[in-house]
């Protein structure tokens, strides 16, 4: 059986894209590695309790643009309001701007963008 390991993204700055998976949605640095075979600066972060990984990918000669709604990955959280609140007491902008009012019974969702622009959708689980 297939087994689904890890989601690769490039970022433009490797530590304060760590630093913002870290500190705001609670993944832990897996491993970490500065130069791979392809010359790149490599870091695997999970989330306790998963197995699947995110990759985030940083090399000096990679011009980085990610274009809007190209992709995005989702997080289950147990009540998303409660965790929203927290992200915009830390500075981040929830949207759309009316998703409480948008979603305000059954499958609640909503979305942030990461520093380089990559689209995380937030469930409520």
């Amino acid at each position: 059986m297939a087994v689904f390991l890890h989601t690769r993204i490039r970022v433009s700055d490797l530590d304060k894209s760590i630093q913002y998976y870290c500190d705001h949605f609670g993944f832990v640095v897996a491993s970490r590695s500065e130069k791979s075979p392809a010359g790149n600066q490599i870091c695997h972060l999970e989330l306790p309790g998963n197995e699947h990984t995110l990759e985030l990918t940083y090399s000096d000669d990679y011009e980085l643009n990610v274009p809007e709604d190209l992709m995005h990955f989702a997080i289950g959280v147990p009540d998303l309001i409660a965790f929203c609140d927290e992200l915009e007491k830390k500075g981040l902008e929830i949207w759309p701007g009316d998703w409480r009012e948008t979603f305000p019974t059954g499958r609640k969702m909503a979305f942030v963008d990461d520093p380089d622009g990559y689209e995380i959708e937030l469930l409520e689980r």
